[in-house]
C-alpha cells in the first residue's frame, strides 16, 4: 500500500525553486553580484549593438556575428535573472509548469547558439586571413544571413526534445526544484519514471555540440595561425593577430566556466550543492558580461567609437 504521507502529482501545475538551498539568509547579499552583472550585460551589449548599427564602416560580418552574439547573450540573461532576483529579494518561489519548461527551453537553447556564433566567427577569420580577396565574395550579406538562421535552427531542434520529454515524465512526490532556475537536469530528476532518454540525450547535446564547435574552430585556427606566421614582418603580424585576440579570449571565457561547472557536476556527491548552484549561474552569466567589455577595448573600432561618443567634439 502506498504510504498516505506522501504526495503525488501526475503534472504538478506549478514547480518551486528553491535559490540556493543552504545560503538562504545570504540571498540579499548574493542577489547584489548578480544583479551587477545582469546590469553590466545589459549595459554592454546594447552598446555593442547601438554603434554597430550606427557606424556604417562597422557593417561587415564579423560585426554582424558579434550582434548575433550580443543579441544571444540578452536573451540568455533574460531567461535567466528576472525570476532568479525574484527568488533572492522576495522570495517569490513558485513558477507555472509550462513557464518552467520554456524557461528551460529557452537556456538551453540560446547556450546552444551562443557556441555557434562563436564557430561561425572562426569561419570569417578565417576567409578574413587566409582569403582576403575573396572574403567579400564568399561572406556576402545573403550569406550571413543564412548562417544567422541556420545557428537559430540548430539551437532550436537540438533543444526541443528537452521539454518535450520532460512534459511526458510523470512527477512524484515532490515539485520543489533546488535550483535559481529550471534547469533540464534538476526537472527531470523529479520525475517518477526511467528518466535516461532525457538524461543521455541532454548529455550528448552538452557534450557533443561543443565539443564538435571547438573541434572545427580549431580546425580553423590552423591555417590561420599558419598564415600570420609567414607574414613577413612582427608589425603585420602582431596586427593580424589582433584581430582574432577578442574572439579567442571570449571563447576561453565561455569554455574555461563550462568546463569547470560541467567538471564539477560530475562530482555533484562530494561539492555543496550551494557551489553547484553558484556555479551552473556563473557559467551562464558571466561570459554575457565580460565578452562585451573583450569586444570594447580589444577591437580598435569599436573601442574608438565608443570614446568617441563620451569624447567632446573641438569646434
Amino acid at each position: 500500500m502506498p504510504d498516505s504521507n506522501t504526495t503525488y502529482f501526475t503534472n504538478p501545475s506549478t514547480f518551486i525553486l528553491l535559490g540556493i538551498p543552504g545560503l538562504e539568509r545570504a540571498h540579499v547579499w548574493i542577489s547584489i553580484p548578480f544583479c551587477t552583472m545582469y546590469a553590466i550585460a545589459i549595459l554592454g551589449n546594447f552598446t555593442i549593438l547601438f554603434i554597430v548599427k550606427r557606424e556604417r564602416s562597422l557593417h561587415k560580418p564579423m560585426y554582424y556575428f558579434l550582434c548575433m552574439l550580443a543579441i544571444t547573450e540578452l536573451s540568455m540573461s533574460k531567461s535567466i535573472l528576472p525570476k532568479m532576483l525574484s527568488i533572492l529579494w522576495f522570495n517569490s518561489r513558485e513558477i507555472d509548469f509550462i513557464a518552467c519548461l520554456i524557461q528551460m527551453y529557452f537556456i538551453h537553447c540560446f547556450a546552444t547558439m551562443e557556441s555557434g556564433i562563436f564557430l561561425a566567427m572562426a569561419f570569417d577569420r578565417y576567409v578574413a586571413i587566409c582569403h582576403p580577396l575573396r572574403h567579400s565574395t564568399i561572406l556576402t550579406n545573403r550569406v550571413v544571413v543564412k548562417i544567422g538562421l541556420a545557428l537559430v535552427l540548430r539551437g532550436c531542434l537540438l533543444v526541443l526534445p528537452y521539454p518535450l520529454l520532460a512534459s511526458r515524465w510523470p512527477y512524484c512526490k515532490t515539485n520543489i526544484i533546488p535550483h535559481t532556475y529550471c534547469k533540464h537536469i534538476s526537472v527531470v530528476n523529479l520525475a517518477c519514471a526511467d528518466i535516461r532518454l532525457s538524461t543521455n540525450y541532454s548529455l550528448s547535446v552538452t557534450v557533443f555540440t561543443p565539443g564538435m564547435n571547438v573541434f572545427f574552430i580549431a580546425v580553423s585556427y590552423i591555417p590561420i595561425l599558419r598564415a600570420i606566421f609567414s607574414l613577413p614582418t612582427k608589425d603585420s603580424r602582431l596586427k593580424t593577430f589582433g584581430t582574432c585576440s577578442s574572439h579567442l579570449c571570449a571563447i576561453f571565457t565561455s569554455y574555461i566556466t563550462f568546463v569547470f561547472s560541467f567538471v564539477m557536476h560530475r562530482f555533484d556527491n562530494t561539492m555543496p550543492l550551494y557551489l553547484l548552484i553558484l556555479m551552473a549561474n556563473v557559467y551562464l552569466l558571466v561570459p554575457s558580461m565580460i565578452h562585451p567589455i573583450i569586444y570594447g577595448v580589444r577591437t580598435k573600432q569599436i573601442r574608438d567609437r565608443l570614446l568617441s561618443l563620451f569624447t567632446p567634439r573641438r569646434t
